[in-house]
């Protein structure tokens, strides 16, 4: 299977989800990917608190919007 027709099979997929399927998916990505910024947060500032990785990731985020 090309990359092409593997991404219309998917999307396809996605048409016949409801809702609220598509909305549960889309919020899972997003704890993903905050739990990899976490990640990469806490190997650059090994010695940082809980809060202070929290705090970390919210200024990432709020920066992201920015851009």
């Amino acid at each position: 299977m090309t990359p092409e027709a593997a991404l219309e099979a998917q999307v396809e997929r996605y048409r016949q989800m409801t809702g609220e399927q598509r909305l549960e998916i889309a919020l899972r990505l997003h704890e993903l990917s905050c739990d990899l910024a976490r990640e990469g947060i806490r190997a650059q500032f090994p010695s940082a608190s809980a809060g202070e990785v929290e705090r970390r990731l919210q200024q990432r985020i709020r920066l992201a919007y920015e851009l």
